[in-house]
């Protein structure tokens, strides 16, 4: 089980997701309560275990935006929200190879499984994180989606996909989504915060240890 904690806004909070056993931190560089710079996150990574994913979150970003960011921020990952470049992916694939992780971001509807079926066919991509979105936030926005009706698409895609589950998990429900969804892997932000921005010890643990039980039962 792949886990993420995303929307870390200072060093602390990133080596807590480190020490608390997750495989990956993000950064969003995007309009949010929890925006980040280049220069603060430059200044974050070079003190985090090399082996820890570094993720970039980026909405309608443009490629030379991104690569000198993940240039200047050691980033080893790019999430995707939305982009106006139908061939961004197959860009950064080859600008930097095999090395940076690409994910791409839908959002559940009615039309996920085509949504997934539109995806496949994106060279260079990584996996894909499924989130909830509101009328006003493209991610972030502390909501599940309903993730019985999306099981059916999550299993069948699973085979070709590595499939994330994000949008409202927190430590008391994201065994519930593992066990209903059977992801790849899991990201959260505001649910382990103790407030916009600042995550709780506590929560970040709690998370860690309930997403990798889930895993661990899924697999008895």
């Amino acid at each position: 089980m792949w886990i993420k904690i995303c929307a870390n806004t200072n060093l602390e909070d990133a080596l807590l997701a480190a020490e608390a056993g997750a495989d990956a931190v993000g950064f969003v560089f995007a309009e949010s309560p929890r925006r980040v710079t280049a220069k603060q996150v430059s200044a974050i990574t070079q003190h985090l275990p090399s082996a820890l994913e570094k993720l970039g979150v980026f909405v309608d970003s443009s490629f030379e935006e991104i690569a000198q960011t993940v240039t200047e921020c050691g980033l080893t990952g790019v999430q995707l929200h939305t982009s106006r470049d139908p061939r961004l992916v197959e860009k950064l694939s080859a600008h930097f190879g095999s090395g940076l992780t690409i994910l791409r971001v839908i959002h559940y509807s009615q039309a996920f499984e085509e949504q997934l079926k539109a995806v496949q066919a994106d060279a260079g991509l990584s996996g894909v994180l499924v989130d909830s979105r509101t009328a006003t936030a493209v991610g972030g926005t502390g909501l599940c989606f309903d993730w019985n009706a999306a099981r059916r698409g999550f299993v069948a895609a699973a085979p070709r996909l590595k499939l994330i589950a994000a949008g409202g998990l927190h430590p008391a429900n994201v065994a519930e989504a593992i066990q209903t969804l059977e992801p790849w892997g899991v990201d959260v932000a505001s649910g382990v915060e103790s407030a916009p921005g600042k995550k709780d010890p506590a929560l970040v643990r709690a998370f860690v240890s309930a997403a990798r039980a889930a895993a661990a039962a899924s697999m008895a």
